[in-house]
């Protein structure tokens, strides 16, 4: 079963809500982390904080709970959800909030000096996940494109508009993914996870400069030196290998824009060393 907690309560992810003035709700204002669950613990937890308060940081929000807070929490939602045995998607959101009861503030504006701070809000839900490692075929989105610039690129925010409009347009064109050029005109991710692509031996992936999220299973593949940062235009060359990668699973591509390419043949076990 799933659960969810906010505000000291415990709940169905439909039955529990946020107050309609949160600007996450209104403005996709806010933050949030997928956590792989694993036998009742939270898989590379500290990597997943450090890019929430770095994000939270950068977009000059209130630091988000810090994990000593957050380990009874989680603790208490595996219970909940009896996971202690399977695997599940921790999500963590980190909204902006709302304005003090009694404030005239509205819009997009953040309060200036001598107003009240906005109230942060923070909300936790776990659903049971299986890992997927299937084959998929890709497009690239004709329409969209991921800002190389913005520095929101670099946080992974509510805002995934951008994301859903592209992953339609693939299934409307018969594909099962779309992956996202960059303003720059390099390939950049999928909707929802890294892009690596294996040519002439070695794994290679977008650079951050690309717009690309900094995701943390891309940042493992970088650290552990299995993986290099790579400008990648989006023809495919012969022999390469295309997988598309994040917490939660990790998927070769095997025919792009319909050109047929070599399959990655133990994604599940690349995955695993990044873990």
């Amino acid at each position: 079963m799933a659960i969810a907690w906010i505000d000291g309560q415990w709940g169905s992810p439909h039955a529990l809500a946020l107050p309609l003035a949160d600007r996450g709700l209104q403005l996709a204002d806010g933050l949030f982390e997928t956590i792989l669950m694993e036998a009742g613990e939270p898989r590379l937890l500290q990597q997943h904080l450090q890019r929430w308060q770095a994000a939270a940081q950068r977009l000059a929000m209130a630091p988000p709970p810090p994990q000593e807070q957050l380990l009874p929490l989680i603790e208490q939602a595996v219970q909940r959800a009896q996971l202690r045995a399977s695997s599940g998607a921790l999500r963590l959101n980190w909204s902006r909030g709302q304005a003090a009861p009694g404030s005239a503030s509205r819009g997009i504006d953040l309060p200036g000096p001598g107003e009240p701070p906005l109230q942060h809000q923070f909300w936790l839900v776990l659903t049971p996940h299986t890992p997927s490692f299937t084959p998929l075929t890709a497009m690239v989105s004709r329409h969209e494109r991921r800002n190389a610039a913005s520095g929101l690129s670099g946080c992974k925010t509510f805002a995934y508009g951008q994301a859903i409009q592209a992953r339609q347009e693939a299934r409307v064109a018969g594909a099962d993914e779309a992956l996202l050029l960059s303003t720059s005109g390099e390939l950049c991710c999928g909707t929802s996870a890294n892009l690596l692509v294996r040519r002439a031996g070695q794994w290679l992936t977008p650079p951050l400069a690309s717009g690309c999220l900094p995701g943390v299973m891309r940042q493992r593949a970088l650290e552990l030196g299995l993986a290099r940062e790579q400008r990648l235009e989006p023809e495919p060359q012969a022999g390469d290998q295309w997988l598309l990668i994040n917490s939660l699973s990790c998927r070769p591509i095997h025919l792009l824009d319909g050109w047929p390419l070599d399959i990655c043949q133990d994604p599940a076990g690349f995955w695993r060393q990044l873990l």
